[in-house]
C-alpha cells in the first residue's frame, strides 16, 4: 500500500512539474536575421549641441531652439545593426545593457515593453523611430503584418557587455 502511494505522489509530481513547465515560455527569436552592419569602440564621449533657428527680422519670440545630450563614462560599444523580422517574427523578449535608437526602414514593427500596462505594444510603421532606453528596459519587438520588416539600430553598449541580453522566460504579466 505505501509503495502505491510512492507511485501515485510521483505521478503527481511528475504532471504538476510538466503543468508547470508548460507556463514557462521560450524567449527566443524567430523569423529574425540580424547583421551587424559596424562596430567600434569608443572613448568616453560628452557631446553637447544646440541648435537655434537664425533670427528673423523683426525678431520673433520665442525663436528656434534644439539640444543635445549624450555623455558616457568608460569605453562605450557602438553597433549598428540591420534587423529584418519575417511576418509573424519576433526577437523574443531581451534587454540590452545600453541605449538604442532604431529607424523602421520597411513595414511594421510592434515594440512590446514589460514596464507598459498589460505589456502593451505599440506600432511603428516605415519612416518612423523609437528609443530602447536599454539598462532595465525589458521589450520585445514583433512584425504582426503580412510583409517583412527592417530595422536599423544604433546601439551605445558599455564595453565588454553582451549586445543583446535574451530572457530564459515571458515577464510576469506579458503572456500570451
Amino acid at each position: 500500500m505505501k509503495s502505491k502511494r510512492v507511485w501515485v505522489a510521483l505521478a503527481v509530481a511528475a504532471v504538476a512539474a510538466g503543468g508547470g513547465a508548460s507556463t514557462v515560455l521560450a524567449t527566443t527569436s524567430t523569423g529574425l536575421a540580424t547583421t551587424t552592419v559596424a562596430t567600434a569602440s569608443v572613448p568616453p564621449l560628452q557631446i553637447r549641441s544646440f541648435f537655434r533657428q537664425p533670427q528673423t527680422w523683426p525678431p520673433t519670440w520665442p525663436s528656434s531652439f534644439w539640444s543635445a545630450l549624450l555623455q558616457t563614462h568608460g569605453i562605450t560599444d557602438l553597433y549598428v545593426v540591420d534587423n529584418v523580422l519575417a511576418p509573424g517574427g519576433t526577437t523574443g523578449w531581451h534587454t540590452h545593457a545600453g541605449p538604442s535608437v532604431i529607424i523602421v526602414k520597411s513595414g511594421t514593427v510592434t515594440n512590446y515593453r514589460a514596464e507598459a500596462r498589460h505589456c502593451a505594444g505599440v506600432d511603428y510603421p516605415a519612416g518612423t523611430a523609437f528609443v530602447d532606453a536599454g539598462g532595465n528596459d525589458v521589450h520585445e519587438l514583433k512584425n504582426n503584418g503580412t510583409v517583412p520588416a527592417e530595422t536599423v539600430a544604433i546601439q551605445f553598449i558599455p564595453h565588454g557587455q553582451p549586445r543583446k541580453t535574451d530572457l530564459p522566460q515571458v515577464p510576469p504579466g506579458c503572456q500570451p
